[in-house]
């Protein structure tokens, strides 16, 4: 089988391991300053700055639209000036807009504040997931993934507990400081990023066999957007972006069913966003053990739409008229099911958008992919209260079939994507020599 070699600056004296264990350092320390940040904001802009939550929804919205699109030129321009000091610039920059949030007192700026947060977080994961393309050998990809995700989800919860600190205490100076624990966060992250090895830019494909090997198949993909000409790839992006609808699920839905459903639970909520925080944390690495290619890959986010389908079944089943402690037992099992659904889910989605995306574009391709979860963090909200806390059970149901099509979906839109693909293409056995004499 073809594959691009991947283009990196090998340096002895910083071994691929401790590549590894300098980008989970990274990624844990930027994950606690997010959890403060994720735990606090909202209830900040909306008691200390005196935004109301209409406001504030209609800000993040417009600045996560924002965000989804600057991914691909950002992503693009790790590709072609290095992803690790573009990651660390934009690590830098989201240090300096979080910075910035200390001193907004009206909607206007936050409303400009919260476009660049949104536009340097995007920028930053595409980066990130270009160091890591960059770093990691292609067959341990979805493995390092699978563990800078645990530690990810380490971090969010110290955080969160850091920001919880902040929301008991309750005053102003109480959010400041859990504000510059992010901005601190992101600048030591910015930091640590800068000693990784360098991984060298890519301005054109890469050679194979002395011949110019063309990456993308259609030779009009060229430029900062060639991944908008990628149909087969965006077909991939949108079947993820629907798997990615569970995502506020946790953070905001559940707590309002719970809330509407049975409030002397109201606890609950809190738990099952621990719940979830610590089984991706065990979890995830040996759940990714099971994808080793895009068959595997295709196949597991095929049994995250099933389990994902399981879950919205049991929380459905929390809406009928049961004893207290039924709906919490009904609670606890749909969110064990959905944390098992996102493990798998999150492993194949990896492996396919890496295996997927030109050797030479990886932050562009990373970047659009990524574009999921900001139209999941921005439309996701909105649809789902919609649909769950209005349909009631029926509408849990509708989303767990969306879910179970979307994983089904995924499976043919891969082998369609390969097609076009030549690097996944099995170069041509040669015919043996006829003997002579």
């Amino acid at each position: 089988m073809a594959h691009h070699p991947r283009s990196i600056v090998p340096s002895r004296r910083t071994p691929l391991s401790g590549s590894q264990r300098t980008l989970a350092t990274a990624q844990l320390v930027s994950a606690i300053g997010d959890g403060a940040y994720y735990t606090s904001s909202a209830l900040y802009f909306t008691r200390i700055v005196g935004l109301s939550p209409t406001r504030l929804g209609l800000g993040l919205a417009v600045a996560w639209a924002i965000g989804s699109v600057a991914g691909v030129p950002l992503g693009h321009l790790a590709d072609r000036r290095g992803p690790r000091g573009t990651a660390a610039v934009l690590a830098l920059a989201t240090a300096a807009v979080v910075a910035s949030f200390l001193v907004v007192d009206d909607f206007l700026p936050f409303l400009v504040a919260a476009c660049l947060y949104a536009t340097a977080q995007s920028g930053l994961g595409a980066a990130r997931q270009a160091l890591v393309g960059g770093l990691v050998p292609e067959g341990e990809r979805t493995a390092a993934l699978a563990r800078l995700q645990a530690t990810l989800n380490a971090g969010l919860a110290v955080g969160a507990a850091l920001g919880g600190v902040a929301l008991t205490v309750g005053t102003r100076a109480a959010f400041l400081a859990a504000f510059t624990l992010t901005a601190l966060g992101f600048l030591a992250t910015g930091l640590i990023l800068l000693r990784l090895p360098p991984v060298r830019p890519v301005a054109k494909a890469a050679p194979v066999d002395g011949a110019a090997f063309t990456t993308a198949v259609p030779s009009r993909r060229d430029g900062a957007f060639a991944v908008l000409a990628d149909r087969r790839y965006a077909v991939v992006t949108l079947v993820n972006t629907v798997l990615l609808l569970r995502m506020p699920l946790l953070s905001l839905v559940i707590p309002l069913w719970i809330a509407d459903r049975a409030p002397q639970l109201g606890w609950l909520g809190s738990a099952l966003f621990v719940l979830n925080t610590v089984g991706v944390t065990l979890f995830q690495v040996r759940t990714a053990r099971a994808v080793t290619g895009l068959p595997s890959a295709a196949r597991a986010v095929r049994q995250a739409g099933a389990v994902l389908l399981a879950s919205c079944a049991v929380f459905a089943l929390s809406a009928a008229p049961v004893p207290v402690w039924a709906v919490a037992a009904l609670l606890v099992g749909g969110a064990v099911l959905q944390v098992l659904g996102e493990m798998k889910q999150s492993a194949g989605s990896w492996q396919i958008a890496f295996d997927l995306a030109p050797a030479d574009r990886l932050g562009q391709y990373q970047g659009f992919f990524g574009t999921g979860v900001a139209v999941a963090r921005t439309a996701g909200p909105l649809l789902l209260t919609a649909l769950l806390l209005d349909g009631g059970g029926p509408g849990w149901l509708v989303l767990g079939v969306l879910f179970l099509a979307a994983g089904c979906a995924m499976a043919p839109a891969v082998r369609h994507a390969e097609r076009d693909r030549p690097w996944l293409t099995p170069a041509p056995a040669t015919a043996p020599l006829a003997p002579t004499g």
